[in-house]
C-alpha cells in the first residue's frame, strides 16, 4: 500500500498548525423581517428584501405632484421626476408603467368627507367646512394636487371628478332638494377651494393669518346656507 505523501505545508519540527477558525456569526435581527416560511423560494426571497417600496413608491409620487405642478402634464417627464425624487427612471416605470399611470395614481386623491346625515342639521356647514380645513392642513397631497388643478387641464379634470364623486353624494344626503345637489356643490366649492387656493397655494396673508377657529367661523355660515336653504 502507498504511503501518503507529506504535506507541502509541513515544516520539520514545527508545532503542527490548524486553520483558523472565524468567530460565530450572532444571527441577524428578524423581528423586522417578514415570516416566509411556507413560502416557495422566489417568493420567499421577495418577502426578505428590505421593505423600501413604500418609501420609493412615496418620494416617486410627491415628486411627481411637484414637477406636474411646475411643468403642468405635457411637459413634465419621467425623467425629471425621476431626477427629483433622486431614483432611476426605470423605477418610476417599473411602479407605474408609464406618465399616465404615474399622473393617475399622483393625483388620487380620498377626502374623507364626514357623513353630514350624523350631525345636527345646523352644525352641517360647519362639520364640513372644520374636516375641510383640517385635511389641508395635515395632507400636503391636497395642496400639491390643488397646484396641479391650476396649472394645467389634466389636474383641473381630476379635481372635478373627486368632487363629483366624493362630495355630491355627501351633499346629496342633506339637501332639501337633491336635484340642487351638483349645484350646491360647485357653490360650496368655490368657498372651499377659493380659500385653499388663498392660504395653501397663493399664501395670502390676511388669509394665511387667520386662526382654524376664525376661519371656520366664518366660512361655515355660508356653506351651511349653500347645504340646507330651502331658496338663494
Amino acid at each position: 500500500m502507498a504511503e501518503h505523501a507529506p504535506s507541502m505545508d509541513a515544516v520539520p519540527g514545527a508545532a503542527p498548525t490548524t486553520a483558523p477558525v472565524a468567530p460565530p456569526v450572532a444571527p441577524a435581527d428578524t423581528a423586522d423581517a417578514p415570516a416566509t416560511d411556507g413560502l416557495a423560494p422566489d417568493e420567499a426571497a421577495d418577502a426578505a428584501r428590505p421593505r423600501r417600496s413604500d418609501a420609493t413608491r412615496a418620494a416617486i409620487l410627491a415628486a411627481a405632484r411637484d414637477r406636474f405642478a411646475a411643468d403642468g402634464y405635457e411637459r413634465a417627464t419621467i425623467r425629471a421626476i425621476a431626477r427629483d425624487a433622486a431614483i432611476d427612471p426605470s423605477m418610476v416605470m417599473r411602479y407605474y408603467g408609464n406618465k399616465a399611470g404615474l399622473f393617475a395614481a399622483a393625483s388620487e386623491i380620498e377626502v374623507h368627507a364626514p357623513d353630514l346625515t350624523h350631525y345636527s342639521r345646523d352644525e352641517a356647514g360647519a362639520r364640513l367646512v372644520r374636516h375641510f380645513v383640517e385635511r389641508w392642513e395635515c395632507d400636503e397631497t391636497l395642496t400639491a394636487m390643488m397646484r396641479v388643478g391650476v396649472t394645467n387641464e389634466a389636474g383641473a379634470e381630476r379635481m372635478r371628478g373627486v368632487f363629483a364623486e366624493q362630495i355630491k353624494p355627501v351633499l346629496a344626503a342633506v339637501c332639501p332638494v337633491p336635484e340642487e345637489a351638483p349645484t350646491r356643490a360647485a357653490l360650496i366649492a368655490s368657498q372651499i377651494l377659493g380659500m385653499a387656493l388663498c392660504r395653501y397655494v397663493l399664501h395670502l396673508p390676511p388669509a394665511v393669518d387667520l386662526g382654524r377657529d376664525e376661519l371656520i367661523a366664518w366660512l361655515a355660515p355660508t356653506v351651511q346656507r349653500y347645504l340646507t336653504a330651502e331658496h338663494p
